[in-house]
């Protein structure tokens, strides 16, 4: 991805509820400030929220009473930002989820995590183009999948029953195999009309040859 850099992400925590139990930046400015305000409003419900404030991006992604967030430059996709979130979720859960987590006080976590932070803001910068590949790939096997199950959906209100269903997907995937032995007949069948008229034509120029031939001789 075209634009990342070190500078991409500019600021990264990780709060049990209000509370910021670990914190990583390598800039100084109001975004902590900025992003505490945020924090106080945030939804409480398991979700992703962006906000937008002078050129920069405020990315959270709250689960079960806990909201990791980076702030990032405004160029920065919000699916990397969300990919740098999940990423940092899955390992903080990894070290503290059911135990130090829910007693850990304020920042006290920071010089153990910090640097996993650091880390983390890294690797993705380091692999976003990877990263926005893979991001879109899923989203087409998410489309695609929405799109079988709605049909499945629609079927069933038809009144339409499963066996039936899967009768027709069965026929479907037949069909498919049959197109392709079809296929590939066809083009054996034809390779084959082609050899057998290549062999007439080389039986007629041989022919032809000997003649000329023995009409020479005589």
């Amino acid at each position: 991805m075209a634009g990342m850099n070190q500078e991409s992400f500019i600021y990264s925590f990780v709060a049990r509820g209000t509370v910021v139990l670990a914190e990583y930046t390598e800039f100084t400015g109001n975004f902590p400030a900025i992003a505490a305000q945020c924090l106080q409003r945030l939804p409480s419900s398991n979700d992703k929220f962006t906000y937008n404030c002078d050129h920069h991006t405020f990315n959270f992604l709250v689960e079960d009473g806990y909201a990791y967030c980076v702030v990032a430059k405004e160029a920065t996709s919000k699916q990397i930002s969300i990919a740098f979130l999940e990423r940092m979720r899955a390992d903080f859960k990894q070290r503290y989820g059911g135990g130090k987590a829910g007693t850990a006080t304020a920042k006290s976590l920071n010089k153990e995590f910090g640097p996993v932070m650091k880390e983390h803001m890294k690797y993705i910068i380091e692999h976003a183009e990877e990263i926005e590949k893979l991001l879109k790939v899923k989203a087409q096997v998410s489309e695609v999948k929405s799109i079988m199950l709605g049909n499945i959906d629609k079927a069933i209100e038809r009144g339409e029953n499963i066996n039936t269903l899967a009768d027709k997907t069965e026929n479907l995937r037949n069909e498919v195999r049959k197109d392709q032995v079809f296929a590939y007949l066809r083009k054996t069948c034809w390779f084959s009309q082609v050899k057998k008229r290549s062999c007439s034509a080389c039986e007629i120029l041989s022919n032809r040859h000997t003649h000329t031939r023995i009409e020479g001789h005589k």
